[in-house]
């Protein structure tokens, strides 16, 4: 903010160095990943897929129906321990080096903005000239690429949405079939714009609620990026370099105030006032400290990945029962994801009574009751004779006009059975019945229901 509460723009200069090399290939394999995940197919699933409308998710090739939610109700309590535990031992260094809103915004807008606007000193003067010829073109042709990259990341998000083939098909098609879902998608295309061409850095300060949760998870022996302030202020604080200057005779601190780590920072904070909410430790500061120091022939490390604990008492990372805490939470549920997984059935029945219908009294004393049944097939494979028996009582399952019944892979049949059992073998007005499914002669499920019939019978 400036004086007046306004914005103020953040130019941050180009970063290079050994840590944003690193970052270069870290973010082009994950952007890899998420642009090639919707088109990789895994026994004819798509690879990964979040299908909300159909409530049909694909994880790693594997089919997830709305079922099998408590495996995704583990899997996030997974994801939240591993980021509270990651932050605790490392700060933000999820959104400086695998966020998808750092890296889109840092690898790929900013990198177009440097190729057509220039650097940092290029931006702001191009920033401040009058409205000619220069401008007008480098700003159309920044704003057409960062809409048409814009439109390309929504249909890729789309493709996780609804499908590639779906996507493709409506590609196909044209937008005069389907044009609803243009609607949608040039909605998304303006939500994706708004944020990387003019909201920017403001969607970790303001809007990510991750950043204001490190007041909470960071104490000083997380390893954050940090500025060594007892190095870099001694007793003299902080003066400008002078050539041939001794400057540890004067008491100066290593820090020569050059101001590079902070107009290289893509948040436009000053990481020598500490550890702060804007910070999303991308490193960059890092890189430019450490070649200043290079260039006036100082030890590198003034800005390092540390504790505040080990600046200021040179301690070293330990593991602290904190974090063995969280380890074992997410060892814990880690384990029983993986259990669930194993015990997972591959066809899921559902048999429930019809509603508002009362049991029935038939011939030779038969208590007849009338249900609905949902198969639901978990895999590829086709399940072509699939039948019913009752595993708990003595009885008769009759399907309704099917004989053979048939589920397709990835696909669910439903229908209407008949139960009848011996009043006999009752023994309360609401029995619970365990019934079988088969195919062929290989059980693959076991469900059960209430079967209801007359009090006091016997």
């Amino acid at each position: 903010m400036d004086e007046e509460g306004k914005r103020s723009w953040v130019f941050p200069k180009k970063p290079s160095g050994k840590y944003y090399e690193y970052r270069k290939y870290v973010s082009y394999v994950l952007l890899a990943f998420l642009f090639v995940s919707p088109f990789i197919k895994i026994n004819g699933n798509q690879f990964l897929m979040f299908n909300v409308l159909e409530r049909r998710f694909n994880i790693f090739g594997a089919v997830f129906w709305p079922q099998d939610f408590y495996l995704f109700v583990i899997a996030m309590l997974i994801g939240v321990v591993f980021i509270l535990l990651f932050t605790v031992a490392f700060g933000r260094i999820f959104c400086g080096w695998i966020c998808p809103q750092t890296i889109f915004m840092e690898m790929v807008f900013r990198r177009i903005e440097y190729w057509i606007e220039g650097d940092r000193g290029k931006q702001i003067r191009l920033e401040k000239q009058p409205w000619n010829s220069e401008k007008i073109r480098k700003k159309v042709l920044k704003w057409s690429i960062f809409f048409f990259i814009s439109l390309l990341i929504a249909n890729v998000f789309l493709a996780y949405l609804i499908g590639s083939d779906r996507l493709l098909l409506y590609i196909y098609e044209g937008p005069a079939v389907h044009f609803s879902t243009l609607i949608s998608l040039l909605i998304f295309t303006g939500v994706f714009y708004f944020v990387f061409a003019w909201f920017r850095e403001q969607v970790c300060v303001i809007a990510c609620p991750y950043g204001r949760l490190q007041g909470v998870l960071l104490d000083n022996k997380s390893i954050v990026v940090a500025y060594d302030h007892k190095r870099g202020e001694k007793e003299k604080g902080r003066a400008k370099f002078k050539k041939n200057e001794d400057r540890s005779a004067t008491g100066k601190g290593d820090c020569i105030d050059c101001f590079q780590c902070v107009q290289v920072c893509p948040t436009g904070i000053d990481i020598r006032n500490g550890t702060q909410l804007e910070c999303i430790n991308c490193t960059a500061c890092i890189d430019a400290c450490n070649q200043m120091m290079e260039a006036v022939d100082l030890p590198q490390g003034l800005i390092r990945y540390a504790s505040e604990e080990n600046i200021e008492k040179k301690a070293k990372f330990k593991f602290t029962p904190r974090l063995k805490g969280y380890t074992a939470v997410l060892f814990i549920l880690v384990s029983i994801l993986t259990g669930m997984l194993f015990l997972r059935s591959d066809v899921e029945a559902n048999i429930l009574r019809l509603p508002g219908q009362l049991y029935e009294h038939k011939e030779e004393n038969i208590i007849s009751n009338v249900y609905t049944y949902k198969l639901i097939n978990k895999t590829n494979n086709a399940y072509g004779n699939i039948r019913f028996e009752l595993a708990s009582h003595k009885g008769t399952i009759e399907t309704v006009k099917q004989q053979n019944i048939e589920v397709s892979g990835n696909a669910l049949a439903e229908g209407t059975l008949f139960i009848e059992i011996n009043r006999s073998a009752l023994e309360d007005d609401k029995d619970v019945v365990e019934i079988e499914v088969y195919n062929n002669d290989q059980l693959i499920e076991t469900t059960s229901t209430i079967f209801m019939g007359p009090r006091n019978y016997k």
